[in-house]
């Protein structure tokens, strides 16, 4: 007896969605209709977000400090609390070299607020929502169905400019190497 011919039943969706999770654990940066970064030299694009505490956040209100601006994927997810972790365990020499940690992803300020309280950060995490700030720096990864802020850092002077940009990052060496270059911009 003859078997009719079977059709997969594989939706298209999951197999596209299993693919680009593979490219992101490959460290492929998907940023398909992402602006590009702005470059170190030039003026970092201000921006105004609100807080896990509520508070408007403009990266104005930073001249005269340096500042790190990262972007992160997402709350509660293991590479992201790592590198939080280690600018939170740095953050007394950050303070020591006149320079703030800004941290940047499109989540809510609700979750903003869980993840400094579970995790004890103890500085800003901003709500990126409308994903305009990590577009204006070429930090978004489209999925096609879902957008998130890509991991990317940007060192800025206290005159507003970009010192150094970031867009390979490694969690777990992310804040060592950043002080590193901060301490050697500052001579």
């Amino acid at each position: 007896m003859l078997m009719p011919e079977r059709k997969s039943k594989r939706n298209p969706f999951y197999l596209m969605l299993a693919f680009a999770l593979i490219l992101v654990l490959a460290g492929y940066n998907i940023t398909r209709g992402a602006e590009k970064a702005p470059a170190a030299g030039t003026v970092a694009p201000n921006f105004t977000l609100c807080s896990q505490d509520g508070t408007q956040v403009s990266l104005n209100d930073f001249r005269g400090k340096w500042v790190v601006l990262y972007f992160y994927p997402k709350d509660f997810t293991s590479g992201c609390t790592i590198e939080a972790h280690n600018f939170q365990r740095d953050l007394a020499r950050y303070t020591a070299k006149n320079t703030v940690i800004l941290g940047v992803s499109v989540q809510d300020t609700n979750s903003h607020k869980e993840f400094c309280t579970k995790e004890g950060l103890n500085f800003k995490l901003l709500a990126d929502t409308k994903k305009q700030v990590s577009s204006a720096y070429g930090s978004v990864m489209d999925f096609g169905v879902v957008k998130l802020s890509a991991r990317h850092t940007f060192l800025i002077r206290p005159d507003g400019v970009i010192a150094k940009e970031y867009m390979k990052v490694n969690p777990s060496k992310h804040s060592e190497q950043v002080l590193t270059d901060l301490t050697a911009l500052q001579q």
